[in-house]
């Protein structure tokens, strides 16, 4: 019975009884602090992405052991959660996000026993834990699909996004693959054409299907089950599609820039009108919400993959207490570098649009470009720019994702075509390099073998230039961006306006980001200088008191900031 979750859509799909079967799914022991419902509003989720974390295995690759010796370090870096990257069964052809099976660990990361264990060290160290639920697709070699494409009337038969040829053989429509190539293809037995997204290897689930959706949302309960705080939705705008089939228009050239896919990618020459963002997963995300809202305190933040109506589609999920809690998308994590006119304008378009919903902010994450490298690389101070804005990513309302390793500064590493794993980098060399560059291997120790995470050879390499920046280089050391990081999380955690309050933008020039922060009596000014050059903020003839513990150095004169080169300031208006 260990497939149990995998029988015919479960006989026992919405029942607790069939949910808890044969893997051990059950309730954690009760977490050792009390549960805050809105735990996840102004939360620091920090993500790891468990291949290259760390191994205690000595096979090169990161595992669930090795995240658990790691969690004291999450926990003195003062974040509130962990989001893990999938580490469900898998062929690991997309390094995870290919599940074959979604109520296992695969091997290579451990057991579920494991798991239990990495989710009770979490919660004794008072960390939240969220971890990956890939549900748009699965892996070719999920018993669904096995049974799916076995023929046209199996009882999996529409489970998956079937369609037969033109007339002239060619696909059914013109959607294209975000790895490249066209996003159907052809499968001989059933003599049609399947979905993906994706890898050819990855076929599109039928959402249409309300037994899809039922199975889908056991699999939900069985992590639920386990303890679970919440889960980060990958490719959550990517469930539905038109059943029409209708083609995508083309998207006009001048938009082409501003996509979720590298410059080189056909993808970006469509308006992804029908093969995503379907109106239908607004009733889904609702059924997912109320299973959640079964257990106390849990939470999940949805990925929104799309570029021309990113902030309003986050809006429309966020929006209200019946949907998903909050999402992010891909405004803060292209290749525009950020600037004091665009932060405002992208967090303004997102209130406007949603004033109830709520955003997670990031810089970076295990899709794409590092942020140290994307916008640090040309500043005159390196190390008091990535402070700077790390503050203003701190500070701004929404919760924010921490990626591994930003809080070290580390940069893109640069890895030759035979380095390559990511066959998205290799469907795009040179002109897009993949993701490998973002999933090198963590540094722990700076003279330690293999930056301290494996004493075997790591599956990606762990470059020099990262070694210089290990955790045991930064640590202790005042200057550092890791003492800034482990220092403004704490001073954040000692305003409730920085976390959950309401926020106003300041009228400003040139580099400038101001904003107030309010939550009941408790108002926050914040003020940073993007920019190496100083700078004044003048708020006319209001007295402002300073707070202290953010690092910072900045002052204020009446009611005038003035701002040194990438420098903050916090303060109150008196």
């Amino acid at each position: 019975m260990v497939k149990a979750m995998n029988k015919t859509a479960r006989k026992t799909v919405g029942t607790r009884a069939g949910q808890a079967g044969s893997r051990g799914a059950r309730r954690s022991a009760a977490p050792a602090f009390s549960p805050d419902k809105d735990w996840w509003r102004g939360a620091v989720i920090y993500q790891i992405y468990p291949r290259s974390y760390q191994d205690s295995g000595s096979d090169g690759v990161g595992d669930l052991k090795g995240i658990i010796k790691r969690l004291p370090y999450v926990a003195s870096l003062g974040a509130d959660a962990i989001w893990i990257s999938p580490f469900f069964t898998s062929p690991m052809l997309d390094f995870g996000y290919d599940v074959s099976d979604y109520c296992d660990v695969d091997p290579m990361f451990g057991t579920l026993k494991d798991f239990d264990r990495l989710i009770a060290e979490a919660h004794r160290l008072g960390l939240k834990v969220m971890i990956d639920q890939v549900i748009s697709h699965t892996s070719d070699q999920h018993p669904w699909f096995k049974e799916s494409r076995s023929s046209r009337d199996n009882r999996k038969a529409d489970w998956f996004v079937w369609a037969d040829a033109k007339p002239d053989g060619t696909p059914p429509n013109n959607w294209l693959s975000i790895f490249g190539g066209s996003a159907w293809e052809w499968d001989t037995r059933r003599q049609q054409y399947y979905m993906h997204n994706f890898l050819t290897q990855q076929p599109d689930l039928n959402f249409h299907n309300r037994a899809v959706q039922d199975a889908l949302l056991e699999t939900v309960r069985f992590w639920l089950e386990r303890g679970v705080d919440g889960f980060r939705l990958d490719t959550i705008n990517f469930y539905f599609h038109a059943e029409s089939l209708k083609d995508n228009p083309p998207l006009p050239a001048s938009e082409r820039n501003n996509s979720i896919a590298p410059a080189v990618n056909p993808y970006n020459h469509q308006d992804h009108l029908f093969d995503k963002s379907q109106p239908e997963n607004l009733a889904f995300l609702e059924r997912f919400r109320a299973l959640l809202d079964e257990y106390p305190a849990k939470a999940a933040v949805g990925e929104v993959g799309d570029a021309q109506r990113g902030l309003q589609i986050l809006a429309d999920y966020t929006s209200g207490d019946k949907r998903v809690h909050m999402c992010y998308s891909f405004d803060f994590l292209g290749p525009e570098k950020l600037n004091a006119k665009r932060t405002r304008s992208v967090i303004e378009t997102f209130q406007k649009a949603a004033p109830d919903g709520w955003s997670c902010w990031a810089f970076s994450n295990h899709d794409v470009i590092r942020h140290a490298t994307r916008w640090a690389g040309g500043e005159k101070d390196r190390v008091a720019y990535l402070k700077v804005i790390s503050a203003l990513l701190m500070s701004m309302r929404g919760s924010v994702c921490l990626y591994q390793g930003e809080e070290l500064g580390l940069p893109e590493a640069e890895l030759k075509l035979e380095e390559l794993k990511d066959p998205y980098g290799i469907r795009f060399w040179p002109e897009f390099k993949g993701r490998d560059g973002c999933r090198t291997p963590m540094v722990w120790e700076g003279r330690g073998k293999n930056g301290g995470f494996s004493s075997a050879k790591p599956w990606l390499p762990v470059p020099a230039e990262h070694k210089a920046l290990a955790v045991d280089r930064q640590a202790g050391d005042e200057a550092s961006l890791l003492e800034h990081y482990r220092r403004f999380l704490d001073f954040r955690k000692n305003f409730p306006a920085l976390i959950k309050g309401a926020m106003e933008f300041i009228d400003t020039d040139g580099d400038v980001v101001a904003f107030t922060r309010t939550e009941g009596n408790e108002q926050i000014v914040c003020a940073f200088n993007l920019g190496s050059k100083k700078a004044e903020l003048s708020l006319g003839d209001t007295g402002l008191a300073a707070v202290s513990g953010h690092g910072f150095g900045a002052k204020a004169f009446k009611g005038t900031i003035k701002l040194g080169a990438y420098g903050a300031w916090f303060g109150r208006k008196a």
